[in-house]
Formats: C-alpha cells, sequence, structure tokens
C-alpha cells in the first residue's frame, strides 16, 4: 500500500466516525468505560466484556466504534482512581499512582486528572497513525512467514524472555513453562 490509499482510507474512517450518531455511540461508549473502569480491578477487556450486549441491536460500525469508546474510556477510567485514591483501576494505571496520587494530595487532583487525559488521547492518536502507517507493510512480511519462521519468531520470544527477567535463570526457564 502507498501512502496516497493509506491517507485516503484514514479521511475515509474520520468521516465515517464524524457523523453525529458515531459521535453520539462514542460518547456513550467513553462515558459508560469510564464509569466501569473506575472500579478497581475492572480493566478494559472486562469493561467491554460486559458491556458487550448493550452492542447487540446496532450497526455493526457504531457498534465497533461504541466498543472503542467503552475501551478508552476504561482506561482513562483506571488513571482516575489511581490519581484519587492511590489504587489503580487497571495494572497499566500502576504508574499513575506514583506522580498523579501525590499531585492530588497536594490539591492539584485537577491538572493531574487532565494530564491523564490529555495523555491517554496523545498515545492513541500516535498509536493509530503508527499503526496505520506500519501495519500493512508489516501484514505483508507476515504472509511471506512459513513455519521455520514462525518457529524462529517464538524461540526468539522465549529467549527474550529469559533474558529479560531478573532473577535466577531457573526461576526464568520455569516462568516461560
Amino acid at each position: 500500500m502507498d501512502f496516497s490509499s493509506i491517507f485516503s482510507n484514514l479521511i475515509l474512517g474520520f468521516t465515517v466516525a464524524m457523523s453525529a450518531q458515531n459521535l453520539l455511540y462514542c460518547f456513550i461508549g467513553c462515558l459508560l468505560g469510564t464509569l466501569i473502569g473506575v472500579l478497581p480491578g475492572i480493566g478494559p477487556v472486562a469493561t467491554i466484556a460486559m458491556l458487550l450486549p448493550i452492542t447487540f441491536n446496532l450497526p455493526p460500525i457504531p457498534a465497533l466504534i461504541m466498543l472503542a469508546g467503552i475501551y478508552y474510556g476504561a482506561s482513562y477510567g483506571g488513571s482516575t482512581t489511581a490519581i484519587l485514591v492511590n489504587l489503580p483501576g487497571e495494572s497499566s494505571s500502576v504508574v499513575t499512582c506514583i506522580d498523579g496520587y501525590q499531585m492530588g494530595r497536594q490539591g492539584r487532583a485537577g491538572p493531574a486528572l487532565a494530564i491523564a487525559a490529555l495523555g491517554s488521547f496523545f498515545a492513541g492518536t500516535v498509536g493509530t497513525i503508527l499503526i496505520a502507517l506500519f501495519g500493512p507493510p508489516l501484514a505483508e512480511l507476515a504472509f511471506e512467514f512459513g513455519a521455520a519462521e514462525y518457529f524462529s519468531m517464538m524461540v526468539l520470544g522465549l529467549i527474550a524472555a529469559v533474558v529479560l527477567a531478573s532473577g535466577s535463570l531457573i526461576k526464568a526457564i520455569g516462568m516461560i513453562l
């Protein structure tokens, strides 16, 4: 795929996503995802699993947009409890507890929540653009893989897990088995 087709597909996706109906479903999904994501221990995947029946009677595009909104809302909701009560709502919000809770204790919980929201938006936007740019070439490369390449990738992943694991070698090998 060339850059012009990627760009035209992104523009098409934005025009579909920016319709009033789809924006409403995205807002509802973000709101529901944030409300459920605030609950400690319930991450984005569990939130989508719980709220999936809401989308059964929707057309496919609004349903997928609503599910994406639920996912991103739940991801942001986990940082809310991390900042306000030092209890991460999901595992990826653990780092937010370090600085966010301290800002909240100093009376700057609002700016901490705003920073978390802007960081979440920026990361989601950059991630979407990178996937759109590098997804097609990587998919073409993956089509060229045979059994030997898949085996090599699995072995590389297992070796990397053992090398990156801290502590004893026996525990690292036991971890991957």
